[in-house]
Order: C-alpha cells, then structure tokens, then sequence
C-alpha cells in the first residue's frame, strides 16, 4: 500500500509545503522512527503528508539512515530535500547526557557542574512545570502544581552550542518522552497489558529503575510491586525512603545508602512506602524505556518479596510467602 501512495503521489514530492516558509532548526531525538520523525515534521509545519514521507523514505530504503541530532529545514523545502537533509545531522551542538533513575535535582546539579546550562534554571522550570499542553498533552495527566519528575526522559541529547538554554534541553527530553513512551504506553492500554493511568506507570517504573541492578529483573521487580499493590500490601520499597530523605550533605549525594531500619520508621514523608500504602504521591526519578517497559508487561508470577544476594551482582533472590522470604534472608544475608 505504501508503494500504490508513492506513485499516485509522486509530484508532491518535489513541491514544497510552504514556498514562503522561514527556516528553523529541527531535533531528531535518538530511537526515532520513521513515522515519528514524519508526525514531528507534519507538527512543525515542515511537511502537509505523513504517510507519503513514510512511504517515500521506506520505498527507497532511506528510513535508517535518517541521523539523530539537530538540522536546519524550512517548509520552502521539498520533501526529498528534506529527507536528504535529515541523513546529515549538523555537526555543531554540545551532547549532554541525562543517565536513567536520577532524580530531576540531581540533573541540575550536574548541569550546574558540567557547565553545559544553568543548573538552577533547570530545576526552576522542572519543578514549575509549565510548558505548551497543546504541544505536550501527556503533561495532563499529572496531578496540577506538580513537577515534570519521571516526564523528563533520560537520553542523550545534543543542544545549541551558543548559548544552549535550560528550556532547549527539557523541551527536548519531552519531545523524547512523547515520540518514546506515548505509543508504548497506549498500545499496551489498546492490548489490556494495563490498566494503570499514565502517572501511575511512571510512579511505578521510577521505584523499579531505582531497585533493579540487573536488567534483565525489570519485569520481575516490576511484578513483585504490582502483586503488593494488588493484594493491599505496602510496597516497602528502599528508594522511596531515599528520596524522601533527600540531599545528604554528609556525603554528598542525593541517595543515602545504606538506609538503616529505623530510617524506614522514621522518615515521616508521603513517599516513605514503608509507612503509608499504595504509590507515593510522584515518580521519584526519570524512568527508563526499559522500566516502563516492565510496568506495562511485567512478568507473571506470585512472588511478593525479593532479597538481593551477598556477591554484590545487584541480583536478587524472589520468593512468594514470607516464611519462604525468612529462609532466603537467613540464607542469603545472614549466612545461615
């Protein structure tokens, strides 16, 4: 069907959707596909046709070498001008990059660092949150006054090199949520794999990106946190206490570890899920595609509790009832 498009739409290939139009700099984030690359464009007022700039780069065999990275188009030009164009990012720009579970302070502070935008203005804009929900409408779906945490996605990103701002890079951290996570998310709501709203997915993944070492126990930690949730059991999850204790000025980092267990008792915060049931109030760190991943399809199983082993490889051992959780912590951290 693509190809039937292509031919009976050929000549609009080479007329541009805006004689008239201005140039402005475009942003292919990495992991875009064709189609999301097309939806942007068509957003942007670069092209009029989605599907004949879908059709024409896949037809020709161009769709993976379109480049992330920053280029300059101008709806003046022509569809093949522009995919020509997208297959040769500009070289100009600095690369930041955002790693996954690190909440959004501690991106500030290392922007501050690095010295690749003002930190503090990042957090500003973060916490205020206040961008286009025309532009963004997936910013609904968090409860009103609170920050982009678990919206800002965690990428590499390259930004202006004169005078890149603290508003360049969240714009394109949300630009990569909604071209990365959107469609996950709502074809596994279309499928039945979930029936968590969008904040809650977030929550959830934010605690698994947080507690899984391995990655390949995404799906299985993301499980245990979804059987406690659905049983009424609290999710008696560590990183919700870390966040909720903050900046620890002693040494220097925004997660305490180890958290001793009078900590769990006696962190009086709304985040603490060693004291209150159910998902804390908000994510508490950006969440990978991987993580989300595990929230929409975790694995099926019974276990309600886990325990990490004493090799220091992150991987941990699970176990349905808590007589059989004892024996593992005997076993496995107590060396009995």
């Amino acid at each position: 069907m693509l190809s039937v498009y292509l031919e009976n739409n050929r000549a609009a290939l080479d007329q541009p959707f805006d004689p008239a139009g201005e140039s402005r700099q475009f942003v292919i984030e990495p992991g875009m596909t064709a189609r999301a690359i097309a939806q942007k464009l068509l957003q942007e007022g670069l092209i009029g046709d989605v599907q004949l700039f879908e059709a024409y780069v896949r037809i020709n065999g161009l769709a993976q070498r379109l480049e992330a990275g920053t280029f300059s188009l101008s709806p003046s030009m022509t569809m093949v001008e522009i995919v020509g164009a997208l297959q040769n990012a500009q070289a100009q720009g600095t690369r930041v990059t955002i790693p996954e579970g690190w909440r959004l302070e501690q991106t500030a502070d290392y922007l501050t660092e690095s010295g690749v935008v003002d930190g503090a203005a990042y957090r500003q804009l973060a916490e205020v949150g206040d961008f286009d929900l025309d532009r963004y409408p997936f910013l609904t779906t968090r409860p009103a006054g609170t920050s982009l945490e678990g919206y800002l996605f965690p990428s590499t990103y390259q930004i202006p090199v004169d005078n890149p701002t603290a508003n360049d890079l969240i714009e394109r951290q949300l630009q990569s949520f909604g071209t990365q996570v959107i469609p996950l998310y709502e074809a596994a709501r279309a499928e039945g794999a979930t029936n968590l709203d969008l904040y809650a997915v977030l929550i959830v993944a934010s605690i698994v990106e947080r507690e899984a070492v391995v990655p390949s126990e995404r799906p299985a930690i993301a499980a245990v946190y979804l059987n406690r949730l659905a049983i009424g059991m609290k999710l008696d999850a560590d990183p919700t206490v870390q966040y909720a204790m903050g900046y620890q000025p002693a040494t220097n980092q925004w997660w305490k570890t180890p958290v001793s267990l009078a900590e769990y008792s006696n962190v009086n915060s709304p985040y603490n899920t060693y004291l209150y049931p159910g998902i804390p109030p908000g994510p508490i760190a950006s969440p990978g595609l991987e993580s989300i991943r595990a929230v929409l399809y975790p694995d099926e199983h019974n276990y309600i509790f886990f325990v990490a082993l004493p090799d220091g490889s992150g991987a941990h051992v699970f176990a349905e009832t808590w007589d059989e959780h004892l024996i593992n912590v005997r076993r496995y951290q107590q060396g009995q």
